[in-house]
């Protein structure tokens, strides 16, 4: 769940917060401050953001390129997982 929250939803709700919190500091509370959002502007800097996050995790995780993938299977009615091993 982690994962999910640091990979999709933060990156992509990050400038709506940051935006909040600005327009909190800058401004004070108005009732009709959500009229005037650059709605978007903030969507595509979040896409933005999203789309850098899961290219540098795709780029930073993983296994190493010089092991080999071994499917798991079933050994003496046992699962065995999956693990990469030297070729």
């Amino acid at each position: 769940m982690l994962r999910v929250l640091l990979q999709y939803l933060l990156p992509l709700l990050l400038p709506f917060l940051l935006y909040l919190v600005y327009v909190a500091f800058a401004r004070g509370y108005a009732p009709g401050w959500i009229g005037e959002t650059p709605w978007p502007q903030l969507a595509a800097a979040g896409l933005v953001l999203l789309a850098a996050s899961l290219l540098t995790w795709s780029l930073m995780s993983g296994a190493p390129t010089d092991r080999v993938y071994v499917p798991p299977r079933l050994e003496d009615g046992k699962v065995i997982p999956s693990t990469t091993v030297e070729p």
